[in-house]
């Protein structure tokens, strides 16, 4: 029975692969906000597939390599298609240069993952992860269909996809869900994540990018308050190294 348990999860993530081809194929067939909706539908597919996975006892190495080349399709070049069929073919050389740097940035993001999944991932992401990026991207292009009933504002667009390059391949940490909500952070967490999910329910095509957008800014904010209190510290410790030596030669 133990051999067929890797079916349940494996169901979720052969649905991922679906929607990431369908979504590339509605891209070139100019069905942007469908080819944006797959994208979404692939994510919560993705998400399912993990807790499927430990719930049914179904996870496996194999199973780790078949996601990650999953994601690769529906998060990496399916929202790159998306951009560039929006966008960016519109800068000629440069577009499909973008569109390949966050193609590479996600491959690269992705094998980094599989080497931390059993150590520091567990707690952190480190770095943007894959499918967050995807999402915050195609979640813009349907916020401004919602509102403009186009994209507005594209060099935004354009912004986030060499933004989100670079914060994957980062050490920028960013949160993972929990598998167990025992303590109060944990907790506050769930908290955090029911209010979003059941919002984003009520208004998907305008309240799923702010909300994506807010996880992202969180973590860059954050970053740079642990840097700069490192930097701080760093700054403190050496004047008292100044102090305590400046100290000793005066007692000598």
């Amino acid at each position: 029975m133990s051999n067929y348990r890797g079916i349940f999860p494996g169901t979720f993530t052969m649905g991922n692969v679906v929607c990431g081809f369908l979504a590339i194929l509605s891209a070139f067939e100019g069905n942007i906000t469908t080819a944006c909706w797959l994208i979404i539908l692939a994510a919560f597919l993705d998400a399912l597939d993990g807790k499927v996975a430990r719930l049914s006892g179904g996870s496996s190495q194999f199973g780790v390599e078949l996601d990650s080349l999953a994601d690769f399709l529906s998060f990496g070049v399916a929202p790159a298609v998306v951009v560039y069929a929006i966008k960016l073919s519109d800068l000629g050389k440069w577009g499909w240069l973008v569109s390949v740097v966050y193609i590479m940035a996600a491959s690269y993001r992705l094998a980094r993952f599989n080497l931390l999944a059993e150590t520091e991932e567990k707690k952190d992401f480190v770095g943007l992860p894959v499918p967050a990026a995807a999402v915050a991207m195609v979640s813009y292009i349907i916020f401004c269909d919602e509102i403009w009933g186009e994209l507005h504002f594209d060099r935004i667009l354009v912004s986030m996809i060499i933004l989100f390059a670079f914060l994957m391949v980062s050490q920028v940490r960013y949160d993972s869900l929990p598998d167990n909500f025992t303590n109060p952070e944990n907790r506050t967490k769930l908290v955090v994540l029911l209010v979003a999910a059941a919002a984003i329910l009520f208004r998907p095509r305008l309240l799923l990018f702010p909300f994506c957008g807010s996880y992202i800014l969180f973590g860059v904010v954050r970053e740079f308050f642990r840097l700069f209190g490192r930097s701080v510290g760093r700054v403190a410790g050496r004047q008292h190294l100044r102090r305590r030596s400046d100290r000793k030669g005066l007692d000598e």
